[in-house]
């Protein structure tokens, strides 16, 4: 299984989309500092996670909630969360 992944940083609210083939030990990285370009944003919460079949399917759907449509596509879909955060 490959997970397509939106992480919220408490330190400034913006999001980071990535995927990986291990959840929780990405997770760990990320709030650990051993990603690099998430590294000053920590800590994080995982807001939003799809399950894909394989690597590729996880990457296309990781490029298309970086575009301006997946944004819009994320932002209706935690449309209650999002608020509830504010």
């Amino acid at each position: 299984m490959h997970y397509t992944y939106v992480l919220l940083s408490k330190i400034d609210n913006g999001w980071y989309i990535g995927c990986t083939n291990d959840l929780r030990k990405r997770f760990n990285l990320h709030n650990l500092g051993k990603i690099s370009s998430t590294k000053n944003r920590r800590p994080f919460k995982i807001i939003y996670y799809e399950v894909c079949g394989n690597s590729n399917d996880a990457f296309r759907r990781e490029r298309y909630l970086k575009s301006g449509s997946g944004h819009r596509y994320l932002q209706n879909r935690l449309k209650r969360f999002l608020a509830s955060t504010s």
